[in-house]
């Protein structure tokens, strides 16, 4: 991707999504993007560590920075981003140690997930923190809920509903007075007199067209 690229990429995102900033995995070409997005009046939060959008060409879904030659590295790449412009940083799957070891020499925000205590703030996603995801979770995952079981309950339970048709009830719904449902009967009843008709159609043809055409194919 071309810095141009980058920068129309992130100007579609804050002008269509509305979003306040964007953020950009690894250092590398990487950092060249960030100082053209930051260049181009958008805020860049940077990322480092294990980087999920590139896992494959890093040997996977785990920790970076376990030696002290690949912790300067990602050190490297942090203190590149930051130069670049960067307003925060993610430290992602990285040895505590590390994460103490370059705190004092980063001046911008670093918000660590799976990256010890010493970081500026935390982050999980929220699927792991509520124990909606079921598959495996990362080292650094605390679950302080487990909320898949009773929300494929409570969706089966929805869905049951619908098909014996216990839901919805009256009490679900918004009254007319009865009246008002008379007129509406005699307004519609006025509007398909005035409507043109498809030879051979009744009314209840062509207010269902797409209920017929699926019975037709179906058979």
């Amino acid at each position: 991707m071309s810095d141009k690229q980058a920068v129309a990429t992130a100007q579609r995102f804050v002008k269509s999504a509305g979003c306040d900033a964007v953020k950009i995995e690894r250092g590398g070409s990487s950092v060249d993007r960030a100082r053209a997005i930051v260049a181009a009046g958008i805020p860049v939060m940077g990322h480092v560590g294990l980087t999920p959008q590139t896992a494959a060409t890093i040997g996977g879904y785990k920790s970076q920075g376990r030696t002290a030659e690949e912790a300067v590295a990602v050190y490297e790449s942090a203190f590149a981003l930051q130069e670049a412009g960067c307003f925060a940083i993610v430290f992602e799957a990285i040895p505590s140690a590390a994460t103490t070891a370059m705190m004092p020499r980063l001046h911008v925000p670093v918000i660590g997930i799976g990256a010890g205590p010493s970081a500026d703030g935390q982050v999980l996603v929220f699927h792991d923190l509520l124990g909606i995801y079921d598959g495996h979770a990362a080292r650094f995952v605390k679950r302080y809920a487990e909320l898949r079981e009773p929300m494929v309950a409570a969706v089966a339970a929805y869905a049951d509903d619908i098909r014996t048709r216990r839901y919805p009830q009256p009490e679900h719904g918004y009254p007319m007075p009865p009246a008002e449902a008379v007129r509406l009967e005699a307004l519609l009843a006025a509007d398909e007199d005035d409507r043109p008709q498809l030879r051979g159609s009744s009314p209840s043809d062509l207010r269902r067209p797409d209920r017929k055409r699926r019975g037709r194919e179906a058979g």
